[in-house]
């Protein structure tokens, strides 16, 4: 079965890939440095192992140290193929679909093993631009256009029919 790891530093998504998981009765790992409080987004009735599992949905926290990409790490280390990484990061997307994971972004963009070189690749200018002391653009604002194309394309990914309602996600 597959697992749901959730890159969970200033991911806007969270509880909108929770609240999926629970409809589509798939783990989850919810990973972050040890300076937030993962806690926050398990509700006090979810299973927290899967010998607690409802329906094979259950879900755990892991803290990780503050380094720059810890998360990122500790969710790599952990991929098997089939799972599916929620992250903003394009190189843990990168390290999930060399895995044989899926990868998805908090604005729905799907990674593709085909496409993933050349993000990195205007990933590492952009960096040297700014290096060199120039400006790049920043991301747009995060909208509900946004949060409705990360749903509908983790729906597909997760392979859940429906769609999430409000009251399925906790505010």
């Amino acid at each position: 079965m597959a697992t749901l790891f959730i890159d969970a530093d200033a991911c806007p998504v969270t509880r909108d890939a929770l609240a999926l998981a629970r409809k589509s009765r798939v783990p989850v790992v919810v990973a972050g440095n040890t300076t937030q409080n993962l806690e926050r987004h398990v509700r006090s009735d979810d299973p927290r192992s899967p010998m607690e599992a409802n329906g094979g949905f259950w879900v755990e926290t892991l803290a990780v140290g503050v380094g720059a990409d810890a998360a990122d790490f500790a969710i790599a280390e952990r991929l098997e193929p089939g799972d599916i990484v929620v992250t903003q990061d394009i190189g843990l997307a990168s390290m999930a679909l060399g895995r044989g994971a899926a990868a998805i972004g908090v604005r729905g963009h799907v990674y593709r093993k085909e496409t993933i070189d050349m993000q990195l690749f205007i990933r590492h200018e952009e960096k040297k631009v700014r290096r060199a002391g120039g400006r790049t653009k920043g991301p747009a604002a995060f909208t509900h256009e946004d949060r409705e194309r990360f749903r509908d394309n983790l729906r597909r990914l997760l392979q859940v029919d429906g769609a999430l309602n409000e009251t399925d996600v906790p505010g």
